[in-house]
């Protein structure tokens, strides 16, 4: 486990750096909006997105310079997400990460302007990734566009909003974790194997497929145990299970993740993070 902690905090730091190259703004007039961009994308958390990204691409053999640019794209996507939920309008969320939220220091609008600029900011960076081929760049942007929009991560974002005024049947609820959480996280392991060169219908994209979508319906049912009797009457997973069932959920997610992705060489760490994501506190 503390290989996998060094890990995953050397990743952190390695994709902050990058970001924030990335976000080096040339135009002074519009500095507060590289000033909101950068706000919140360098505002820490465990970056664990982009980890997948890095890490499925080195478990194939892939170069992390040709993962690099991939892995800062979904950080993009993701961070633009959470200034658009922190927003007034969405949760009204006045801190995120122990920080005013973006909105709280830079208005309503540059916050704004800022997700929308972080997400544009993500198809320039995965677009123009020069160590891949051109077939390849295509696929993962079509991957962004397709899990981030509204079939995706946008989609169940709708859904969530509307969890919050009346209950969600179970497979509504279910069908909203699996866009709006668990499509970022597919898609973060999808573009590690697209980096290392294995593409839709592989083996091997078929597998990391597998097992991304396992351990993000498990983080997400981790997320609602963890946060059970602060979400009133919100639907959650734990309004059609107990605790002891959603554990047991977790377990067999967990489990069934490690046994497709095991069988590759150099998946330890990912075998240890499926467990991490299984018995985070936080």
């Amino acid at each position: 486990m503390k290989d996998l902690l060094l890990t995953i905090k050397e990743n952190a730091e390695l994709i902050g750096s990058a970001i924030d190259e990335y976000l080096s703004g040339s135009i002074d007039e519009i500095s507060v909006l590289t000033d909101s961009m950068k706000y919140s994308a360098s505002s820490g958390g465990k970056r664990i997105r982009p980890f997948l990204t890095l890490e499925v691409a080195k478990m194939f053999g892939g170069k992390k310079e040709a993962a690099l640019p991939y892995a800062c794209a979904i950080e993009m996507i993701h961070t633009y997400s959470l200034i658009h939920d922190d927003l007034p309008c969405m949760d009204n969320d006045d801190v995120r990460r122990g920080k005013p939220t973006n909105h709280i220091v830079f208005g309503e609008a540059n916050a704004l302007l800022a997700g929308d600029a972080l997400l544009t900011k993500a198809f320039e960076v995965a677009s123009t990734n020069e160590f891949v081929s051109n077939k390849n760049k295509v696929e993962a942007v079509l991957l962004l566009a397709q899990n981030a929009g509204a079939d995706g991560m946008i989609g169940g974002q709708v859904l969530d909003l509307a969890g919050e005024k009346e209950r969600l049947s179970e497979k509504t609820h279910l069908m909203m974790n699996r866009m709006k959480t668990g499509c970022l996280i597919r898609t973060s392991a999808l573009l590690g194997c697209l980096s290392a060169g294995y593409g839709e219908g592989t083996f091997e994209y078929l597998d990391t497929k597998k097992y991304a979508e396992n351990i993000g319906l498990a983080f997400q049912i981790e997320d609602d145990i963890l946060d059970l009797g602060t979400e009133d009457n919100k639907t959650t997973f734990l309004s059609f299970m107990t605790v002891d069932e959603a554990k047991h959920k977790i377990d067999e997610l967990t489990n069934e993740a490690i046994s497709v992705i095991s069988k590759y060489e150099g998946s330890e760490i990912l075998v240890h993070f499926a467990h991490y994501l299984s018995n985070r506190e936080v």
